[in-house]
């Protein structure tokens, strides 16, 4: 019978999450051009509501580190929100359980993941916040974990990790080879060009994904 573990317990580093899945970290800067590559233009409507959300985050951050249900109200869901992951064609589960079977079929991990966003029931990005004490890249090895149990594996996936402060973003390949790579971290604590720039990626990812 297989033995099921927490996700959070079976997978606390890069090294293991890679070892227990059989993923390496593609060393091909084109393997994720999606971030840095045509990416959208912004309009003035998106700017503004950009510099409000980066005022208020400031000002909430300004009283101490924020939560993990802060970072999702001041920043994760005002960003999925703006390219229009809230709307058709894609539909949202919040603490959307998951199971991912590993060692051969010895193992079951379970858990739950923060927000997946869906296209016809074909995931398509995998959202993990942490609070602002926490590192974004702390977040990576449970992310991997979540985006590996993924009912389609033929297609890319793309993951979003932020605690707040910083944002960064994941590419998944399962096939031919489980191959991962991440974009650049994007600072929103320190300037508004780093949520518009956050916010083209995302808007580049919609875009992709919906066509």
């Amino acid at each position: 019978m297989a033995r099921i573990i927490a996700v959070t317990d079976a997978v606390k580093s890069l090294s293991e999450v890679e070892a227990r899945f059989g993923l390496r970290r593609a060393e091909d800067e084109q393997f994720f051009n999606e971030w840095q590559q045509d990416l959208p233009e912004l309009n003035d409507a998106e700017r503004s509501k950009l510099q409000i959300l980066r005022q208020r985050l400031l000002y909430h951050r300004a009283e101490g580190d924020l939560l993990e249900g802060s970072v999702m109200l001041l920043v994760a869901s005002p960003l999925l929100e703006l390219p229009g992951f809230y709307d058709p064609p894609f539909r949202m589960q919040a603490e959307a359980g998951i199971e991912v079977t590993v060692a051969d079929g010895q193992e079951i991990l379970r858990g739950r993941i923060d927000v997946l966003i869906m296209q016809r029931q074909f995931w398509t990005l995998v959202l993990e916040s942490k609070k602002t004490t926490i590192s974004t890249r702390s977040a990576l090895p449970q992310a991997l974990a979540y985006m590996m149990a993924t009912p389609d594996p033929e297609k890319a996936q793309f993951g979003m990790l932020t605690n707040g402060d910083d944002v960064l973003f994941i590419k998944l390949v399962l096939q031919p080879e489980k191959q991962y790579s991440l974009s650049r971290v994007f600072s929103l604590y320190t300037l508004t060009q780093e949520w518009q720039a956050a916010l083209q990626v995302l808007k580049k990812l919609a875009t992709l994904i919906s066509g």
